[in-house]
């Protein structure tokens, strides 16, 4: 089967867009598909990734908010390639522009749009927090729901990785809503890579003996990540309590996290660390991950700290809910720093308990997609 993927922001530094094309990329080939993604660059060129698996990029316009991507510009490149590659099925990445354009092809391959991005929690919400409910920030943003609707019904399958962002969808009128949890990549993250040194010297960094509580938030710079909310939880909860937390990421939010965290020496930012294993092992060697973001579509950050046999402290909104654990995880409520601090205490008065669901991988994620786009191709055979 034969899948292109009309990916409209992928950067060879992107964040989580980027870890799962590269995974799919993978993964699809091992399954013995065949794997293109056409995403925006500076340039027209194709890039091998291995057997049965390659990047088509199209010239695109750098995007003016974050320099590592662009965004595309033409329709014309794209259909091009698109009759010209003759896919089993399409898929668009993004419920933006390469959501109209995938919808306006005119070819007959079947279409799947997968909510890599949740624009109402990532903007609307945030922005009018303490001022409207999220049932009231959705009636003031009724074109966009109306736009995704109409969209949405000329779609095969619109994918959503969160029971939270389904839900919404499905109460919006979307169609076709298919919800497909994401994983952690099989064997990478593990509890077994848990290093006592590590973590010794990390608590160091943070001017904290071995004895003390040390937290782990990973993630960009970027004002939905909610690292200042995060930031003032810790402050609070380590008052009375030693309470370390390193937060590893950077971004354009860069001077404000580190302005929130001013000269407590218990918090510390870390670099974004590129080695995967190294990330592992950082995190197994943590206590428990605390997340701040509740406009995601899956969280990866949080499903590769369950695969490291850390707790989560999570809000209640959004994909890294769906990831905690009764008895185990600690939710609040979003957008609340008081309540963060609450949970990080809960976490800190509670006894260790095992995690008693297994851990979804990538490999779990995709066997499933493609089990849909076989599905999705063999009909539209039948029907022609």
């Amino acid at each position: 089967m034969k899948i292109v993927d009309i990916c409209g922001f992928y950067a060879p530094q992107g964040g989580g867009v980027r870890t799962y094309v590269d995974q799919k990329l993978r993964l699809g080939c091992a399954g013995g598909h065949e794997i293109v993604i056409v995403a925006p660059g500076q340039e027209r060129r194709s890039e091998r990734r291995g057997p049965g698996a390659r990047i088509e990029w199209v010239p695109g316009r750098r995007f003016p908010l974050d320099r590592r991507y662009h965004y595309f510009t033409d329709v014309e490149p794209i259909y091009d390639l698109l009759d010209i590659e003759d896919p089993d099925v399409v898929e668009a990445s993004s419920p933006w522009r390469t959501a109209r354009i995938v919808a306006d092809w005119p070819g007959d391959a079947p279409r799947s749009l997968i909510m890599h991005a949740d624009p109402a929690a990532a903007y609307a919400y945030r922005w009018l927090e303490g001022v409207a409910e999220p049932e009231t920030v959705d009636r003031s943003i009724f074109w966009f729901w109306s736009r995704l609707r109409e969209i949405g019904s000329r779609y095969d399958a619109v994918i959503s990785a969160n029971r939270s962002l389904s839900g919404r969808l499905a109460a919006q009128g979307i169609a076709h809503v298919v919800t497909n949890p994401l994983g952690v990549e099989g064997s990478l993250f593990s509890s077994q890579l848990r290093d006592e040194q590590l973590r010794t010297r990390m608590l160091a960094r943070c001017s904290l003996p071995p004895e003390a509580t040390l937290l782990i938030g990973v993630g960009r710079h970027g004002p939905e990540k909610r690292w200042p909310l995060v930031i003032d939880a810790v402050t609070a909860a380590g008052f009375d309590r030693p309470v370390g937390l390193i937060i590893v990421g950077d971004g354009r939010e860069r001077t404000r996290v580190t302005r929130q965290v001013a000269s407590n020496p218990h918090i510390q930012l870390l670099s974004p660390i590129a080695d995967r294993t190294a990330l592992a092992r950082l995190m197994a060697s943590c206590d428990a991950l605390i997340h701040g973001c509740e406009a995601e579509t899956f969280s990866i950050v949080v499903a590769e700290a369950v695969a490291s046999g850390l707790p989560v402290i999570v809000p209640d909104r959004g994909a890294a809910a769906d990831h905690a654990e009764p008895g185990r995880d600690f939710i609040y409520k979003s957008a609340s720093a008081a309540d963060a601090a609450r949970a990080i205490g809960a976490f800190l008065d509670s006894e260790p308990q095992a995690r008693q669901t297994p851990v979804r991988t990538m490999d779990d994620h995709f066997s499933s997609l493609f089990a849909l786009y076989e599905e999705l191709s063999g009909s539209s055979r039948m029907a022609a």
